[in-house]
């Protein structure tokens, strides 16, 4: 009985010890993605969004291109452009030719500002360094984040990142309901010379478009 007793308690501690030192190779890993994304000016990048949802039989998929500079974002994902300037969130719905104007809460846990998402662990999240990984004969980490707050409506953000230059590969959000969300980096480019109008839905410009301004 002590024997056992003294063996479960050797496999308690070097597992407790393992996960310690997986957080903090976690944490090192993103310490460097987070310091190397933010020494760019700015980040264009293309990508698959894809929705899974193996019980109910839905595998959705989209491409989608998205264009980052300090705080300001352009995502354009299934004939919808969102454009945010920091401030102000304009979202222009092609299909109805109409733009909608608002103010978001840039403090809302359940905003995921595309501009932070190389740096959304930093707050919020405990994490853990799964192991590396090949594709394409290139090694990635592979670490997963768990939300510190139980009432997030996911339980688990896994990341893929590529080794050699310390970039994002995938995020997947895996949802309590059954949904998976999945971002895939196809192509990404840095610093390049974007102006802050580029982040501003140009009514002038659009003379015809429905403005909703919901501020």
């Amino acid at each position: 009985m002590k024997k056992t007793a003294i063996t479960l308690l050797i496999l308690v501690l070097t597992f407790s010890f393992s996960n310690a030192q997986d957080a903090v190779k976690a944490k090192q890993i993103l310490d460097q993605v987070s310091s190397k994304t933010k020494s760019f000016t700015s980040i264009s990048a293309e990508f698959s969004f894809s929705l899974e949802n193996v019980q109910e039989k839905i595998n959705d998929a989209h491409n989608g291109s998205i264009k980052v500079k300090g705080n300001k974002y352009k995502v354009s994902l299934m004939n919808v452009d969102s454009y945010f300037d920091g401030k102000t969130l304009y979202t222009y719905l092609k299909d109805a030719d109409e733009v909608n104007i608002s103010t978001p809460d840039v403090n809302d846990e359940g905003m995921l500002n595309p501009a932070k998402i190389f740096t959304m662990y930093e707050k919020g999240f405990k994490y853990n360094f799964i192991g590396e990984k090949t594709e394409a004969g290139k090694t990635l980490y592979e670490i997963d984040l768990f939300p510190e707050n139980r009432d997030k409506p996911f339980s688990r953000i896994k990341l893929l990142i590529w080794k050699d230059n310390l970039q994002l590969y995938t995020l997947k959000q895996v949802g309590k309901d059954g949904n998976n969300y999945t971002i895939k980096v196809k192509k990404m480019d840095t610093n390049q010379p974007f102006t802050d109008s580029d982040f501003v839905f140009n009514t002038a410009a659009n003379p015809n478009v429905d403005v909703i301004d919901m501020r």
